[in-house]
């Protein structure tokens, strides 16, 4: 439609930036875990750069929505490649001083690369007609496919170009930022105008959670997203621990990404032909499926598919969420909810992330039990996510 013609150009400078500045996440997601094992005190600490990822991202979400909010996207997506800039500065000097807290800095610092990232799906919105919205959101997740290749192949190719083991990743890292933020060069999104004094404040933040539509895609968001870094991040743990090598664990990370962001092509569609209700609903049963092929071993072809199911499920769940979030607050409450839904959203993974490491390396005696630990986690929250799903389903069409 003509009236799309804004917002189709600027899906594409978004799913760009995703391809190419989206690298940086799979790159660092395959390698932090390794290279916090190396530098940690405690291997019970291996994840926990990891989790300073989200922890930064889940600090810097209100304000950098803010910051958008006042300047507008472009201004806050090039201060999120700044973020992830220094971050690999900051994590390549800490590797070749082999400090584990510097290192943990520059993993905090990731993180307002990562709190920007996660508002390209919004911005794909804000020039969209209602129609072309969940198309729009879902191509430029599906930008996500192109850094699912690019990423884990740059590890294969600069993990050990150094004497210094990742070093030559996280300069990668600087270079790819540096280069993606150009992309913001060409994103026409109007900066939100200066609401006058008589201007609707809009809904507290009280008052927006308590709207029974964005409580439930809310906490479908955090699961779908928590449950999948869970698991995620424990990956290349148990699949180095169970024996394979380095490149087999990269290899598993390619898949789960491409799984991530391969449906991203269909999932507008069908959550405009099915509702947004059922495509959560589905992402949130082959979470399940994903937990449950982990327990039944791990061979490598059991890692494969668990992860790929793993992305599926993320997919559905979370665009089916951010979709349904979308539609359900007004233009000028915007900075307000996507900044507390991103905050709600990185908590809820923080916490994931952090357990992730924990459950993995120190709830038994060997890599099998503590990846079975890690999967048996998932049941009480998709539980939760369900219940919420259901109740919604429930409720009186007017709600």
């Amino acid at each position: 439609m003509s009236e799309d013609r804004i917002a189709k150009r600027n899906v594409i400078v978004l799913v760009m930036a995703q391809a190419i500045l989206g690298a940086q996440m799979p790159m660092i997601f395959t390698i932090g875990g390794l290279a916090g094992q190396s530098l940690a005190p405690n291997p019970c600490f291996a994840t926990l750069p990891i989790s300073l990822i989200v922890l930064g991202s889940m600090c810097a979400a209100t304000p950098v929505s803010a910051f958008m909010q006042r300047f507008g996207r472009r201004a806050g997506f090039t201060l999120g490649t700044l973020g992830g800039a220094l971050g690999g500065a900051v994590g390549a000097y800490a590797l070749y001083i082999a400090s584990f807290p510097l290192f943990l800095l520059g993993s905090f610092m990731t993180g307002i690369y990562m709190s920007a990232q996660g508002f390209y799906r919004f911005a794909a919105a804000d020039t969209a007609s209602e129609a072309f919205r969940p198309k729009a959101i879902s191509y430029v997740m599906a930008g996500g496919l192109a850094a699912a290749i690019i990423g884990p192949q740059l590890v294969k190719l600069t993990a050990n170009a150094f004497v210094v083991p990742f070093l030559g990743t996280y300069a990668t890292v600087i270079a790819v930022n540096l280069v993606g933020s150009a992309l913001f060069l060409f994103l026409r999104i109007p900066r939100p105008p200066v609401p006058a004094h008589d201007a609707p404040k809009g809904r507290t933040r009280r008052e927006l959670l308590a709207t029974p539509r964005i409580a439930v895609a809310v906490i479908c968001a955090m699961v779908s997203y928590a449950l999948m870094n869970l698991v995620m991040t424990s990956t290349p743990l148990a699949v180095v621990g169970c024996g394979f090598e380095t490149s087999d664990a990269a290899n598993v990370v390619t898949a789960h990404v491409l799984a991530m962001y391969v449906p991203s092509f269909f999932t507008g569609h069908l959550i405009a032909r099915f509702g947004v209700e059922k495509i959560v609903a589905l992402g949130l049963v082959i979470l399940a499926c994903a937990g449950g092929v982990s327990l039944t071993g791990v061979n490598l072809e059991q890692f494969f598919v668990a992860l790929m199911l793993l992305g599926i499920g993320w997919n559905f769940g979370f665009i089916g969420a951010t979709t349904m979030l979308a539609s359900a607050h007004e233009p000028h409450e915007r900075g307000r909810m996507q900044g507390l839904n991103d905050l709600l959203v990185f908590g809820g993974v923080t916490m994931a992330s952090l357990a992730s490491g924990g459950l993995m390396n120190c709830s038994g005696g060997s890599a099998q039990q503590g990846w079975t630990a890690v999967n048996m986690a998932m049941a009480p929250f998709l539980v939760l996510a369900g219940g919420a799903l259901i109740w919604l389903f429930l409720r009186p069409a007017r709600d």
